[in-house]
């Protein structure tokens, strides 16, 4: 077999696809990005803040996608086989797990917001700042649950181009309004690390409105309605658990372990703070569109066993990795080349630039193994329905492994930077080999049930 697919089509069918969810991908970072740069004007403790407040908020999003791609192997499988109804109600099962998530965050964070930071970080400033976040952006989990689990309907609909087009106002939206409550612009107050909260917080509704908006009144395709969210849907209830639990779990235990990650550059000191979120954000920009590769994977991959063609779905899953190892390897050079640009463009101290460095080569490299585990563990294996062995490698590998080496790295034996880096992203480089394997065997093609009988 192989390594590339000799049918144009199926590239062409990538770019369609995957093109626009990267340059989505690259818009959402950017506002990120932009909030690390604007708050890096201010103080250090500003941006330990806001990095800790939004790694909470990265949490929720990482169950949000989880729920949303679990859900989205369902969608595209019964999309690939024209099964409209079991489609419907696997959305209506993705959102009353949304609305129930929603509100356990918005509960969780709005009573306890103080020990929640402070699980991420131990100064006293920062954590003040970052429940001045927390307050203001609490409607952010209903509305971000919301829009980013429609955002996934959409893309399985073939409807890319409206969470797009709402991502790119959304920026303006963001940049905005942070420059205005953060610095005390156009006779606003001046509000910090508040201010950054209130931004999103003003994106994040005009995001909700124009997406789910859109999908709940006038998409076409599915034509699914707010009053759907009730219908009854219990014959497809432990399929859908079947497929879209473990899928939950496992963005949900890779969130949790980014938060251990940050906790541990939390308890490393502002210094190494400082200097993990500015490369956390870096690798994010130049990795988007390993995510579009690998969300693409997912609909592809899920539409083609949908037609009952496992053979064809084999043969894309080998491209789509000799794809990855290409895409983790520009990533990781184009991330080396611009470390001194991106560090050298934050107000901090000459020790951070130094250790932000240092981190900058330790993701360069990590980037490599990144991509295709993440088509793989994301977008193939996740869209052939091998949900339940994903989860036991994400468990095992960044629990058993990753957290554990990191932390002893970090705060037992005060390991370089770059080494305590390596140590937290090691599951990535277990997952691609472990994956590719997986890959060969063929087994992680699996048969999903419909709203009847017939298994596809």
């Amino acid at each position: 077999m192989g390594l590339f697919v000799r049918d144009g089509a199926f590239y062409k069918k990538i770019l369609v696809i995957g093109g626009p969810i990267a340059a989505q991908q690259v818009i959402t970072v950017g506002v990120n990005m932009m909030d690390t740069v604007m708050l890096g004007q201010l103080n250090e403790t500003a941006l330990s803040a806001s990095a800790a407040a939004t790694q909470v908020h990265s949490l929720f999003q990482f169950m949000s996608m989880g729920m949303g791609m679990g859900a989205s192997v369902l969608i595209a499988r019964y999309w690939g086989a024209g099964d409209l109804p079991s489609l419907r109600k696997a959305l209506s099962l993705m959102y009353r797990c949304c609305l129930v998530i929603s509100m356990i965050f918005t509960a969780v964070v709005g009573l306890a917001p103080g020990r929640v930071i402070a699980l991420l970080t131990p100064d006293a400033g920062a954590i003040a700042e970052g429940v001045r976040y927390l307050y203001w952006a609490l409607p952010c989990f209903f509305l971000f649950g919301m829009s980013t689990t429609t955002t996934i309907v959409l893309r399985n609909l073939k409807q890319m181009h409206i969470p797009l087009i709402v991502s790119i106002g959304a920026f303006f939206i963001n940049v905005f309004f942070n420059w205005v409550f953060i610095f005390g612009k156009l006779g606003a107050p001046a509000m910090g690390v508040a201010g950054a909260a209130l931004g999103t917080l003003i994106s994040r509704c005009f995001e909700f409105a124009a997406i789910c908006g859109y999908f709940f009144l006038f998409e076409k395709r599915a034509r699914f309605r707010v009053r759907d969210i009730l219908a009854p849907c219990g014959e497809l209830t432990p399929e859908f658990l079947r497929i879209s639990l473990p899928v939950m779990v496992s963005d949900t235990l890779l969130g949790l372990g980014s938060s251990v990650s940050m906790a541990v550059a939390g308890h490393m000191g502002d210094v190494f703070m400082s200097a993990y979120t500015i490369t956390i954000v870096t690798q994010q920009i130049t990795t988007v569109f390993t995510s579009g590769l690998g969300q693409s994977a997912v609909i592809i991959t899920g539409n083609t066993l949908g037609e009952g063609k496992a053979e064809k779905a084999q043969r894309q899953g080998v491209t789509f990795t000799a794809l990855g190892f290409l895409m983790g390897g520009i990533c990781g050079v184009v991330i080396v080349l611009i470390s001194p640009l991106v560090v050298g463009s934050y107000n901090i101290l000459p020790e951070t630039y130094g250790v932000a460095m240092e981190l900058m080569r330790a993701v360069g490299f990590i980037t490599v193994f990144m991509a295709p585990a993440s088509i793989l563990t994301k977008g193939v294996l996740r869209g052939g329905g091998d949900t339940r062995f994903l989860m036991i490698a994400d468990v095992v590998f960044l629990w058993v492994v990753s957290v554990p080496l990191g932390y002893l790295a970090g705060l037992v034996l005060h390991w370089p930077p770059f080494w305590v880096f390596l140590c937290l992203r090691l599951d990535h480089v277990i997952k691609a080999v472990w994956c590719i394997s997986r890959l060969r065997s063929g087994k992680w093609i699996k048969k999903i049930q419909g709203a009847g009988d017939r298994r596809i």
